[in-house]
């Protein structure tokens, strides 16, 4: 079996409102779509959702990497020989982990359709009866906050997740206060400041001021790369830490490993560049004795099945925050939310039916790489 044809979509998706984080307001969301068809008529789907912010990917760029460069370096080969996939995207061109997310997912699709089974069987098999998901609340007033977090607490959501690392830390604490106060002391609360309280000292500060909060963890409250500062939060506070921004590579396990830095790690498919690398990291993790979650960047039915996948493989990998397509007002998918489950179909595959009219409508830009010709649509 051999990769023949892509079929590379760039599309927004519309979100029902703002997602608000410490270091942007997304109004939609920016992904591509990649679709590789094999010699025996397999279709695979796959996505990338890059983050200028964290890998330094942009859409368009992610678009064209994809149409130039690696999906041109695929093309002949076996999906299932995924590694040698993964080491001719290493050597056609560095990082951009969100473009080798796509070609990564979609050969895994066609892996598990080829032999008949759900992904997760191909990478360790059922590892956890069931997938959860918290409800995830953007940055806004501590009371509107408070008011969203009782609501979902009442449709059933079991824990939540609190974007902070606004303008001061003062209104954070009054969010992550107010949040306690409307939910009761049992609901669990983790949140994640998405590097904005950025120093060593600030953060410490911040987060001695939250211990009656009773968090779960507190994700990466510092600026991403500064490992060893990460490890001095760690030592001078009693929450637990979870690093995310700064888990991007093998490499950065292995220093988070080293200098004790983190009792979480927050693996995404678009930092690290699919499941395959996502794999190796959790089972390092695991070495260590550092829990994994697989975390989101957003994405849709696509890109969120094939991390629920990886956490579904892996008893590592204890939760998972992949709650991009209850956000958007449009999708392409249909992967099964239940509240608060997430219900993989088992079906081969990621088991996603993807409504290629639904793709068609949202599409901004297309094109078709298929052996030495190249056709381009908009």
């Amino acid at each position: 079996m051999k990769i023949v044809k892509a079929e590379i979509y760039r599309v927004e998706f519309p979100l029902k409102e703002p997602f608000i984080i410490s270091y942007a307001t997304y109004p939609n969301m920016p992904a591509v779509i990649v679709k590789l068809e094999t010699d025996t008529g397999i279709f695979g789907y796959g996505e990338a959702v890059p983050d200028e912010h964290v890998t330094g990917e942009q859409v368009s760029g992610t678009y064209e990497i994809l149409k130039n460069v690696l999906v041109p370096e695929i093309l002949g080969q076996n999906p299932f020989d995924i590694e040698g996939i993964h080491h001719l995207m290493n050597a056609a061109i560095a990082r951009n982990p969100a473009a080798k997310a796509a070609i990564d997912i979609a050969c895994y699709d066609l892996m598990g359709k080829a032999a008949g089974q759900p992904v997760y069987n191909l990478i360790g098999g059922q590892a956890h009866k069931d997938l959860q998901y918290p409800k995830v609340l953007s940055i806004e007033a501590p009371e509107i906050m408070a008011e969203k977090a009782k609501r979902a607490m009442d449709q059933g959501f079991s824990s939540l997740k609190l974007k902070v690392g606004g303008s001061d830390s003062a209104t954070d604490i009054a969010r992550i206060y107010a949040v306690r106060e409307a939910v009761g002391s049992a609901m669990p609360i983790r949140i994640d400041v998405n590097q904005g309280w950025k120093t060593v000292g600030h953060a410490v500060q911040t987060i001695n001021q939250l211990a009656d909060a009773h968090l779960t963890w507190i994700e990466q409250p510092i600026r991403m790369g500064d490992i060893r500062g990460l490890a001095d939060v760690r030592r001078k506070t009693s929450t637990p830490i979870m690093a995310d921004e700064s888990v991007q590579t093998m490499e950065d396990v292995l220093e988070i490993i080293r200098l004790e830095a983190a009792d979480y790690i927050n693996i995404k498919l678009m930092k690290c560049g699919g499941i395959f690398p996502a794999i190796q990291m959790a089972k390092a993790a695991e070495a260590a004795g550092i829990i994994a979650q697989i975390g989101s960047m957003v994405e849709s039915s696509v890109g969120s099945a094939a991390g629920y996948h990886a956490v579904m493989a892996r008893r590592n990998i204890q939760s998972a925050e992949l709650t991009g397509p209850l956000l958007f007002s449009e999708e392409i998918g249909n992967l099964d939310y239940q509240l608060p489950y997430v219900k993989l179909s088992g079906e081969p595959g990621l088991g996603i039916r993807v409504d290629e009219s639904q793709l068609q409508k949202l599409t901004v830009a297309s094109c078709i790489v298929e052996g030495e010709e190249r056709t381009d649509g908009q």
